[in-house]
């Protein structure tokens, strides 16, 4: 039974995407079977992994989420062995209007998602910048969670509405939903803001927050434009290096759980 991660913050621009395509890469590689679904109408999971997510294909999200298709028929291989993907397409935002309609709308997310959970170890779910009804789709379709901090300014400004969210997921749809973590992301160790926000957000959540730490790096930022995780783009630098960490520190933590339920 795989277990689901959706990558959250309703703030822009804090590496949630840049999280979500390689982490998933990075358990791949290390050898789990990884399907990442692109529930973002920006679509910047699917053009990361190098599909264009203008295609005419009516195979996306959208379609999954309407009962048009099952999960099972849309999901895309990468050029990673064990790396899968669900789609996404700019017709996305209007899944939520065509939702409203929908018993238990909610849970359509978890519903989709449950056909495929034997076939995977992870299932990662790349949200939209928003608290609406597919994000809420996807918490509640959720084990966990990861939050994405980036070291700046400002950084903990709409924590609370997102962590007020997932009070409300907990309470009335998904009460196993757990924080995966916090993700401290665009670290530069020069800045002293930077090393600010992470003795902040350290102090505030403890031992919520990951050791690994996403730092700034060039060819990180580029990979995208390539079509590609970092693994693939530079799997020597950092950046590669930093995810690959992330993905070892989850995986272990999964085992001290594991055998903390035997």
């Amino acid at each position: 039974m795989g277990k689901v991660i959706a990558i959250a913050n309703q703030k822009g621009g804090v590496g949630k995407t840049t999280t979500a395509i390689n982490l998933a890469a990075s358990l791949a590689v290390l050898e789990k079977r990884v399907l990442l679904i692109d529930a973002d109408p920006q679509a910047n999971s699917t053009s990361g992994l190098n599909f264009n997510p203008d295609s005419k294909d009516e195979k996306t999200l959208y379609e999954v989420l309407i009962g048009r298709y099952n999960i099972s028929d849309i999901i895309l291989d990468s050029e990673i062995k064990n790396l899968k993907l669900a789609p996404s397409h700019i017709n996305l935002v209007g899944a939520e209007i065509e939702m409203l309609k929908i018993e238990e709308r909610e849970m359509v997310m978890k519903k989709a998602i449950s056909s495929v959970l034997d076939k995977f170890d992870y299932i990662i779910i790349d949200c939209s910048p928003s608290l609406g009804l597919i994000t809420i789709n996807s918490l509640t379709a959720s084990n966990s969670v990861i939050i994405p901090v980036q070291c700046e300014f400002f950084a903990l400004e709409g924590l609370g509405k997102l962590l007020n969210t997932l009070n409300l997921v907990q309470n009335r749809l998904n009460p196993d939903l757990e924080i995966e973590g916090f993700l401290l992301t665009m670290y530069d160790a020069r800045l002293k803001s930077a090393n600010q926000v992470v003795e902040d957000v350290r102090h505030h959540f403890g031992n919520m927050v990951f050791k690994s730490v996403i730092a700034r790096n060039v060819r990180l930022s580029e990979a995208p434009s390539h079509g590609k995780p970092v693994i693939l783009y530079d799997a020597l630098s950092s950046g590669s290096n930093n995810y690959l960490n992330l993905a070892k520190e989850i995986l272990t933590r999964s085992l001290e759980q594991q055998k903390e339920n035997m």
